[in-house]
């Protein structure tokens, strides 16, 4: 299995390859277990923890991370929405742990997630609101095992409809709000980016791009979406710089996972067997995801916007943050940064974080 390719879909239908042609895992132990050591939290009132717990009826791969338990908990949802970041966030995600213990987790379907559940059932369950039910279970279950009243929501890309929808229904639950690659609408969305990848192609003369992307529009048009438009509407948007800022490919970001301890060569297998499993079942519903007509938002949300994303535009969440009414609202731009900021500027996120996140922090 290592030596096929595995499609990964970012957002469901990332064209790029995953781990394409490599070798076993086992060459790459030695760097595993540098990586391993190096990230380990060896602080004595640290928490490093990674364990399975029943959420949604089924077993979810939980990890929790931080240097010091007294302080705010982060619950990362990560994008995909088969693309578990706990593969990779030993890649960012250290620095944060300073001042946050970061509870990640592999959503159904999902990495670790997907590899030890059985699937013959799993089909069924795989729709939002699903989804939105594990996080809010996943959020009371944090918060009674470790002591919290409330914890700090943060969504990445897939992973913003998820949070959005689960603090319109529990704000109880949550301190704040952080998006991530936010997704607003995402028709509005998928035609901004085929426009933006046919306005690249057109002024830099590519007709091989132009072709292609003609060939598919307008996008996502009244046609049926099938995963040869899917393939043609990501693939030219990341290579002009949509999906890594001044970059025409993530290989840094896809191959990452390769270097990660806890997961077995099933595990990495998983990463591209749960996103063909959840393409065609969550496709429908999720192009008409639609959060326009929420004009009242009941936590502080701050919305980190890559100025060069064009995997999920950030000129609808601007528009979206201008006219929505919240106790408190911040959008933050990331100059440098497309679709993956905590990677392109952790920097800038570690800043943001504690400047004007961790202030809604107002007991823990």
């Amino acid at each position: 299995m290592r030596n096929k390719i595995l499609s990964a879909f970012l957002l469901f239908w990332t064209a790029v390859s995953f781990a394409q042609n490599t070798p076993s895992n086992d060459e790459y132990a030695k760097s595993k277990e540098i990586i391993r050591d190096l990230d380990s939290i060896v602080s004595p009132n640290g928490i490093q923890e990674s364990y399975p717990v029943t959420i949604g009826n089924i077993k979810q791969q939980v990890y929790v991370r931080g240097q010091n338990k007294e302080n705010p908990i982060i619950l990362f949802v990560h994008g995909g929405p088969a693309s578990p970041v706990s593969p990779v966030m030993w890649m960012f995600q250290r620095p944060i742990e300073e001042y946050f213990t970061v509870v990640n987790y592999d959503q159904r379907a999902a990495g670790k997630t997907y590899a030890i559940n059985d699937t013959a059932n799993l089909g069924n369950t795989i729709h939002i609101d699903q989804y939105v039910k594990d996080a809010i279970e996943l959020a009371e279950y944090i918060e009674k095992k470790y002591k919290k009243k409330k914890v700090i929501l943060m969504g990445h890309s897939w992973g913003t409809i998820v949070c959005m929808n689960a603090a319109l229904k529990r704000p109880d639950l949550f301190y704040s709000y952080v998006g991530i690659g936010q997704i607003i609408n995402t028709r509005d969305n998928e035609r901004l980016s085929v426009e933006y990848a046919l306005k690249e192609a057109t002024r830099l003369k590519n007709d091989a791009a132009i072709k292609e992307l003609k060939s598919i529009s307008p996008y996502p048009g009244n046609q049926p979406i099938t995963r040869e438009r899917i393939i043609i509407a990501r693939k030219w948007p990341q290579y002009y710089g949509g999906l890594t800022a001044f970059r025409n490919n993530s290989r840094y970001y896809f191959q990452a996972p390769l270097l990660f301890s806890e997961y077995s060569e099933k595990d990495l297998d998983a990463l591209g067997a749960g996103s063909l499993f959840t393409l065609g079942k969550l496709l429908p519903e999720f192009l008409n995801v639609d959060f326009k007509g929420v004009k009242n938002f009941p936590i502080p949300v701050f919305m980190f916007m890559g100025r060069h994303d064009y995997t999920t535009p950030s000129e609808p969440t601007h528009t979206w943050l201008q006219n929505v009414k919240a106790p408190a609202k911040k959008g933050i731009w990331f100059e440098n940064s497309a679709h993956l900021i905590p990677w392109e500027e952790p920097g800038k996120m570690l800043v943001t974080l504690l400047n004007d996140v961790l202030p809604t922090v107002k007991d823990k």
